[in-house]
């Protein structure tokens, strides 16, 4: 599914703004006709946001069940000739939409992309109505997974509670942009690019689709507007003889432009990419960038911010980008789902290499903290065939929508589920199956901290192994000396016990902002800054560890829970995006040499 762009044979319109909003607590608004005739006592809620935050009722951020967002626009009579599309960038987690009165499409996945052929549904000369509902409800037969509980209160009223698996609140709203967009009717309808670096020269591999009686042409233009390499047909190789490398310090992207024309040479359709030349790959037990070994540093992020929760904001991304640029980060992961598009445009654009994980978040009994016993859930039917299909199309659709984006490094393909189960295996070994068929980029599986290497039975199918670690925090919280012992038993365990290279994926403590302690204690901002820095003492003994990824970029929020206060703390910034004295430790690790390969 190709992201939404104007070009002279493209039209878009934006529907963001400000949309009606009704909770639906009973279910039975398609019942009562709001499909069709409206939502009958709305309120306005912005899109894109979260819908949790933006009012001051308590029903509406906690509220569990069906919500009805409504809108209305009018479409260009030029758009009538044209095939019209109705795209959301994401909803979540499960969505209906009507044009008209018509049901044009559905959606449970609450992280990727869909949109509908609305052309036989619009009208031109009057307003079109469109109307979504969206439902946060949470299942194991989906990802996230997690599970809603009824209770039947005094009044005959049912209550819904949810519990879930991941560490996050569950925001839930139309959280991307919507696009109306046109293409022309015969028209280019998805494609694939690879490329490759060799150290001086680069080829740019490109596959369309199209309609069969068309014909692609390719161009290839650097950034003063010239055109370097050309090519045609539904497969070619562009070849660049004195490449411009992409990197995070070196962010060069050359444009692809991509038309199809007919039989006569006529323009039929024209869409571009943005194309980044490099070379990913790992050996050696290093991941090498263009021929060199590349030591990644960086942050698990969340798509997070006050009042917006989860929804995409342009300011906001960017204020991110340029603080994690600040502090001299090359790199994070979309933890623990896939971010918005938009996100990895910033980042192919400012230089930084993305870990792009799906929404495999929790599968595992285990909660928060990351202490305790592990409890079976592939062996006991937790996981179903019905989660494991949803999970393929996740890794299908993920790879499929980013696969173009230079800045997207590797695939995760869950964060912290119960790998030691024996049944374990099989479920991760089709899962990599199916990506390796899809992409060559390298594969990544992150682990619990409780997870033991020598009985983790999908390390050993992936390419890199990632780490989450709270050793001092979780375990013998408070005692860094111990915590820094047990981090070092556990990073030779793993050494000794895989060939993989390994990213520390998570490592971090919750700190509250303006707490100062001498000497430190939990919470204290000296104790974060003394956290890190054993931790990074550590990992600098490990050849076998290539990269750091601070956990937490930013303050998030959770549910309420007593492990929480007001979310999440872990942030080396807080949620409005002011730095702890974290930041600066950080900077000068991350802005200095270090060994080779770091």
């Amino acid at each position: 599914m190709l992201y939404p762009r104007m070009t002279e044979k493209r039209q878009k319109k934006p529907l963001d703004g400000v949309w009606m909003f009704q909770l639906d607590p009973n279910g039975k608004g398609a019942e009562e006709g709001w499909p069709a005739q409206g939502i009958p006592s709305p309120i306005h809620m912005p899109v894109p946001s979260s819908f949790n935050d933006i009012t001051t009722s308590e029903e509406i951020r906690d509220f569990l069940g069906d919500v009805w967002y409504e809108t209305f626009t009018y479409v260009p009579s030029e758009w009538m000739t044209e095939r019209i599309m109705l795209r959301f960038g994401a909803v979540a987690h499960h969505a209906k939409v009507w044009v008209n009165g018509h049901l044009v499409v559905e959606s449970h996945n609450g992280f990727l992309p869909f949109e509908a052929d609305v052309t036989p549904f619009v009208n031109e000369e009057k307003m079109n109505r469109i109307v979504v509902k969206v439902n946060n409800e949470l299942s194991w037969d989906m990802l996230p997974p997690g599970e809603v509980m009824e209770e039947v209160i005094e009044d005959g009223e049912v209550k819904k509670t949810l519990h879930q698996q991941h560490d996050f609140f569950n925001y839930a709203g139309i959280h991307r942009s919507v696009f109306l967009y046109t293409t022309p009717q015969t028209f280019i309808h998805s494609l694939k690019v690879g490329t490759d670096f060799n150290g001086k020269s680069g080829r740019v591999a490109v596959e369309s689709g199209s309609h069969p009686s068309a014909f692609v042409h390719y161009s290839l233009k650097n950034h003063q507007g010239e055109v370097i390499a050309e090519g045609k047909g539904t497969k070619t190789d562009l070849q660049v003889p004195e490449a411009e490398a992409w990197s995070p310090e070196h962010p060069y992207l050359y444009k692809l432009d991509v038309y199809l024309k007919d039989e006569e040479g006529a323009t039929l359709d024209h869409y571009y990419l943005n194309v980044g030349i490099r070379k990913i790959e790992v050996k050696n037990q290093q991941l090498w960038l263009n021929g060199s070994p590349i030591y990644l540093k960086g942050f698990g992020k969340h798509e997070d911010a006050v009042l917006r929760g989860k929804g995409y904001d342009p300011v906001t991304n960017l204020r991110d980008m340029y603080l994690m640029k600040e502090t001299g980060a090359n790199s994070f992961r979309t933890a623990h789902y896939p971010y918005a598009e938009e996100v990895l445009q910033s980042a192919d654009e400012l230089g930084f290499l993305v870990i792009d994980e799906t929404s495999a978040v929790g599968l595992l009994s285990q909660g928060v903290p990351a202490t305790g016993n592990l409890e079976p859930v592939f062996s006991n039917g937790k996981i179903s065939s019905r989660l494991k299909e949803y999970h393929l199309d996740t890794l299908q659709r993920l790879i499929e929508r980013d696969r173009n984006h230079p800045s997207v490094i590797m695939w995760s393909l869950s964060n912290e589920a119960s790998t030691m189960e024996p049944e374990a295996e099989f479920y991760y070994k089709t899962l990599v199956e199916v990506v390796r068929k899809l992409d060559d980029r390298p594969i990544m599986n992150v682990n619990l901290m409780l997870i033991e290497p020598e009985k983790c039975v999908v390390s050993k199918l992936v390419d890199i192994i990632g780490l989450n670690v709270y050793f001092g925090w979780y375990s013998t919280p408070g005692d860094l000396k111990a915590g820094t012992a047990d981090l070092r038993n556990y990073l030779d365990r793993w050494a000794k016990t895989h060939d993989q290279p390994i990213v520390i994926t998570e490592y971090g403590v919750d700190t509250v902002p303006g707490l100062h302690k001498v000497p430190s204690v939990m919470f204290s901002e000296e104790f974060q800054v003394q956290f890190l820095e054993r931790y990074h003492d550590v990992f600098d003994e490990f050849a076998e560890v290539i990269g750091e990824q601070v956990w937490n970029f930013a303050d998030f929020m959770t549910k309420q829970d007593t492990v929480r206060v007001d979310g999440n703390k872990k942030g080396v910034f807080t949620r409005d995006r002011q730095p702890k004295m974290a930041q600066y430790t950080l900077q000068k690790r991350w802005k200095s040499p270090l060994r080779e390969g770091k």
